[in-house]
């Protein structure tokens, strides 16, 4: 009986520790610093902007604006998951909270993935895993993204969605 009563707090949790772009106290506070980053814009990059606002427009969403500071912040995680060949969250409530801070956001996610070779390739495997599509699909005002190859030619992208 006291099990039964608990299931509902422990769905909870098994939610939230496997969600997308969950916050966690363990991030490394150095990780994004004051001297960030806009790299060129790649046309890998510019396609998927443009597939996930198609995607919005076709289900009568909004189309998210671009804007350099998220560029930024993606990129500087995009630069690590190459560093460390790791496709990975780390860090988020630190990005997650600088552009809260620096860019206005009041809400803020990410899709992240690996090895996809183009931008309708990584799109709709976001589109796919629910995860990913609710953040695609959410109550967002802002996006951008970053899309860097390895030494090996891998690519390793990082989206992130904020709200204004």
């Amino acid at each position: 009986m006291k099990l039964l009563r608990k299931l509902p707090l422990l769905v909870l949790f098994t939610i939230l520790t496997y969600s997308c772009s969950t916050d966690s106290v363990e991030d490394n506070v150095e990780a994004i610093t004051a001297d960030l980053v806009v790299p060129t814009t790649k046309t890998i990059e510019i396609e998927v902007l443009e597939l996930i606002n198609d995607h919005r427009l076709s289900l009568g969403l909004n189309a998210l604006e671009s804007m350099s500071v998220v560029k930024s912040v993606a990129y500087t995680h995009t630069d690590y998951m190459v560093d460390n060949e790791v496709v990975s969250h780390d860090n988020f409530y630190t990005r997650s909270t600088y552009l809260k801070n620096n860019a206005g956001a009041k809400k803020v996610s990410e899709n992240v993935a690996y090895g996809y070779t183009s931008a309708q390739s990584v799109v709709n495997a976001w589109i796919r895993s629910e995860g990913h599509k609710a953040t695609i699909e959410g109550d967002f005002t802002n996006f951008e993204i970053s899309a860097e190859q390895s030494k090996e030619g891998k690519w390793y992208y990082t989206n992130i969605f904020i709200k204004k």
